[in-house]
Parts: structure tokens; C-alpha cells; sequence
């Protein structure tokens, strides 16, 4: 790892961040402003934007056009043939397209090369016979997967491995997990698909978090792939420091569970609804650790696309854990884009909002709007009195606001911190910092980071500027009450939900992480 970085810094001279002048250079949008100040600790400053506080991600349905038809993805069972090619449509996932209209079913890889114009009309699906076995009976070869080996994913590399105690590894390299390994402590968080636990493995006592998703909740259209995608960067993502790992995954007829490492310190959303703003020093030193975080994953091919402050952890000593990776597109390569419009509004880039083809660029917008809030105490896009014009307390406005409102920042604010939220905060995805030629390099030069030990830090050897009080390992001081005085017990299974759900979508979700995390990991 040392000598990456003496190559990484290396490497960064040769891409020198421009030196910033006592003033500030303005050929961007933005004013500067001085802060209001709240009338007490904890309570909202004047025409403060409400949407600091607690939002869920949201994911938008896609809808692809040709020819007049208006294709949704979906999933489709054994019987499913694409109306182009003729040849199956099935896999784990959704490997196909289906009209709304005229519900013609083809491949996602044919849906653009169909000639045939939408005529609003039902076409009935394509009908091919099969063997005794169930395999076409077409002239043409085919490659058929199980379900039991899922499509691959696109290739790379494989998280570096850390090193691991013999005594954490779990016997066996067979072993599943169920519900009964597991005792049910506390609710801790819940988002929009799924609620969050405390547990602790009564095997070994030691705790952890358990995220349950109820299966009636991914059953439709695109949900089971954001369910798998959760899985693989969870996986990708266990043993790095600044990321939550895995433990294991599990499955019930009416829920799904991943047992995830277990974060005490809170997240930043709490601590900041108590501190209202961060000193530069706190807010430089999450800043580094979220970026290494954000760079493990984008070389890795992730796009995060949920950054925010409910999903930055600190752990017991004061470093920051990135958690949730739900709303992640992975198998991006260098070049790639993709398009679904998602994520938590505040938080959106414009290029999303414009309706265009993204990239990594995205996730560096909304470090850019989490940096201002810890400096600022508020959101960049704070709507004066809005909360007295239900017009502009919409999302909708919102999002004007994100695309066209100028980017006030507090004159309290140093000239690099200013620069390095213009930086980030730049509407122009090809100018944003760390989207240039140089990329990640760009921000470790900046002059905003120039006291960072990036080698030391990556390393955990940089002392943290805030440790969380906690009086043990099971102290939930630092997790909102509204969670954790929720009744810990799960609602008894609906025999006849239950029977709606197609098992089969399931099959090999089940998961144990060979390299179990090391007890200060862990706990």
C-alpha cells in the first residue's frame, strides 16, 4: 500500500492544483451570504431548507422509446421470448423489456434494433416449442444460464484483502445463517425499503447490524436487481476502512436480510442536528475519508449515488463509514454512463436533473452539497420561506432551484474552503472537481485538503477530531429515539402475500463473507 502511494502522490505533482489568490476568483455562479443564526441549539435557523433533515432515496421507473413503443424493463419467467431474436427471456434479474402498450416482450439487447411500429394494440407473446426437457426447439444456438448461475457481472477488480485474525473466520466454509442465530436487540434506522436492527449472533455474542427488506416490497419490475446490486458492492466493499462490510446474507419466504457490520457513533445526520455546523478542521477530515471512499469505489466500477449525511457512520473511534448501497450502479468503466434518474433530491446533480448521461461525476456534486452543509449548517439550496408557499415546497421547485438557483456561500467560510465548494458544486459535470483529466488527483492537490496525510489516513493513523461518547458497545446514545424505541419484533408473515412471491427470484442470495471482519471491525 506504501508504495501506491508513493506512485499516487507522485503522480499528483504532475497535476498541481492552480494557487487561489487572497481573493476569490468569481467566473462561477455564486454569491456569498452571512449565515443566520438559529434562536437555539438544535432548532432551525430563519427560512432554513427543511430538507437537511431526513429524506429517503427514491429511484424513478425508467422508460425507454422506440418505434412509438414505450418499454419498461421486467422480469419474466421460463416461458418469456423475445418478439425479435425468438430466443428466451429469463435470467436472475430482468434481462428484458416489455411495452406498456402493446406488451411486446424482446431481449434489453433487441429492444432498439425492433422495426416493427407500437400500434397500441395488444400482440400476442411469441409462441416456440419446446423439448421434453423445456429447451427451444429453434434452429439457432442459444446460451441458456440457470438460475442457479446468474448472468456475469461485468469484471473488476477484486477488493484488496485486510488482514484478518484466525480466530474470526467461521468454521466451515458451507455455513448459512438464519433468523434463530440471531438476537433481535433494537431498531436502529429505516429507509424507504427496508428497516435496520441491531442483533447480536448468539453464537460468538458479538453484535452487528441486520438489514430486513420484506420481499413483497422487490418483487416488482426492477426492484430484485437493485437488491443484488446491494449485495455485490456490500461484498466489494468488506474490509475497507471506510465502508460498511458484510457478514452474511440470509432469507426467509417473506424477507430478506443482510447482516452488515454494526457502526456505533451514529451518523452525520444526527450529530450535525445537534451541532448545527462543523469547525473546517472536522469537516476537511470527513471530507478526506468519504473521498477515498468514493475513489475505492468508482475505481471498482460503483457509482454510489446516495451520498448524504444520514448514510455517513463514524465508528467508536471517530472515522467515517460510508453505508447503504441500494441506489449504486456497478460495472461502470472508465467512459461509461448510464442515465436512471435517482437518488435523495437534495442531493441530485444537475446532469441527472437535465435528464442526461452520467457518470462518476455525480457522486462528487453530492460530496460537494454534504461539505457545505457540515461548513454551513444548512443545504446550499435553502428556499427562503418556503415552508409559507406550498408552490415552492415541492420537488419540483426543488429541483429548479438545484438546476438554476446561484450557490450562496458564508462569508465565515475560508477562501479555500469557498473554493473547494465551488469546486465540488460546479453545474458543469466536465469542470466539477475531481472530473477533469486529473480526477481523484484534483481533490488530493486541492489547497482545501493541503494538510491531509492521504497515505496516513487511509491507513485509519490519522487521530480523528471527534470521538463519540459511548459508554459501550451496545450504547445507542448516538441513534435517534424515533428508531430505537420502535418495537423490535418483525410483523407475522401473511401466508397469502407470501404466496404472490416468486421464490425463485431469490435463489442464491444466501451469502457468508469467507473473511469474516475483525472484531474491532465489527464492534
Amino acid at each position: 500500500m506504501r508504495s501506491f502511494w508513493i506512485e499516487f502522490l507522485t503522480a499528483a505533482a504532475s497535476h498541481p492544483f492552480p494557487a487561489i489568490p487572497g481573493d476569490i476568483p468569481t467566473p462561477y455562479d455564486f454569491d456569498h451570504m452571512f449565515p443566520n443564526v438559529p434562536a437555539a441549539p438544535g432548532m432551525p435557523c430563519a427560512g432554513e431548507d427543511r430538507s437537511i433533515y431526513r429524506r429517503g432515496a427514491r429511484r424513478w421507473r425508467k422508460l425507454y422509446r422506440v418505434n412509438g413503443h414505450i418499454f419498461q424493463a421486467k422480469r419474466f419467467n421460463r416461458r418469456a421470448f423475445c418478439a425479435f431474436c425468438q430466443d428466451r427471456i429469463w435470467g436472475l434479474g430482468r434481462q428484458g423489456f416489455k411495452c406498456i402498450q402493446c406488451k411486446l416482450l424482446v431481449h434489453k439487447k433487441c429492444h432498439k434494433l425492433v422495426q416493427k411500429p407500437c400500434s397500441n394494440e395488444h400482440v400476442d407473446p411469441v409462441e416456440v416449442k419446446e423439448d421434453a426437457n423445456g429447451e427451444s426447439t429453434l434452429g439457432r444456438a442459444s446460451s441458456v444460464r440457470s438460475r442457479a448461475e446468474p448472468e456475469p457481472l461485468p469484471e473488476t477488480p477484486p477488493a484488496p484483502p485486510a488482514p484478518v485474525r484466525a480466530e474470526d473466520l467461521e468454521p466451515g466454509s458451507q455455513r448459512h445463517y438464519s433468523l434463530e442465530d440471531f438476537e433481535l436487540i433494537r431498531v436502529i434506522g429505516r429507509g424507504s425499503y427496508a428497516k435496520v436492527l441491531m442483533v447480536e449472533l448468539k453464537r460468538t455474542k458479538r453484535v452487528y447490524a441486520m438489514k430486513v427488506i420484506k420481499k413483497a416490497l422487490v418483487t416488482d419490475d426492477e426492484d430484485i436487481d437493485w437488491v443484488q446490486t446491494e449485495k455485490h458492492v456490500f461484498e466489494t466493499a468488506s474490509n475497507h476502512p471506510f465502508l460498511v462490510g458484510l457478514h452474511s446474507c440470509f432469507q426467509t419466504p417473506s424477507r430478506l436480510f443482510f447482516v452488515i457490520e454494526f457502526v456505533r457513533g451514529g451518523d452525520l445526520m444526527f450529530h450535525m442536528q445537534r451541532q448545527r455546523r462543523l469547525p473546517e478542521e472536522h469537516a476537511r477530515f470527513y471530507a478526506a475519508e468519504i473521498s477515498l471512499a468514493l475513489h475505492f469505489l468508482h475505481e471498482r466500477g460503483v457509482i454510489y449515488r446516495d451520498l448524504k449525511l444520514d448514510n455517513v457512520l463514524l465508528d467508536h473511534e471517530g472515522h467515517i463509514k460510508l453505508t447503504d448501497y441500494g441506489m449504486c450502479k456497478e460495472g461502470v468503466r472508465p467512459g461509461d454512463t448510464t442515465s436512471t434518474f435517482c437518488g435523495t433530491p437534495n442531493y441530485i446533480a444537475p446532469e441527472i436533473l437535465r435528464g442526461e448521461e452520467y457518470g462518476f461525476s455525480v457522486d462528487w456534486w453530492a460530496l460537494g452539497v454534504l461539505t457545505y452543509e457540515m461548513l454551513a449548517g444548512r443545504s446550499p439550496f435553502d428556499i427562503a420561506q418556503a415552508a409559507d408557499n406550498p408552490d415552492q415546497n415541492t420537488e419540483d421547485y426543488l429541483f429548479q432551484v438545484i438546476l438554476e438557483k446561484t450557490i450562496r456561500i458564508p462569508r465565515s467560510l475560508s477562501v479555500k474552503a469557498a473554493s473547494v465548494l465551488k469546486g465540488f458544486l460546479n453545474k458543469n459535470p466536465a469542470e466539477r472537481l475531481g472530473c477533469g483529466e486529473g480526477a481523484f488527483l484534483d481533490i488530493v492537490n486541492h489547497p482545501f485538503f493541503k494538510s491531509i496525510e492521504w497515505e496516513m489516513l487511509e491507513q485509519k493513523q490519522v487521530v480523528p477530531p471527534f470521538k463519540p461518547r459511548l459508554e459501550g458497545e451496545r450504547d445507542l446514545a448516538n441513534f435517534p429515539p424515533e428508531f430505537t424505541d420502535e418495537p423490535v419484533h418483525l410483523t407475522p408473515d401473511d401466508d397469502t402475500v407470501i404466496a404472490d412471491i416468486d421464490q425463485s427470484e431469490f435463489e442464491g442470495f444466501e451469502y457468508v463473507n469467507p473473511l469474516l471482519m475483525s472484531l474491532e471491525d465489527c464492534v
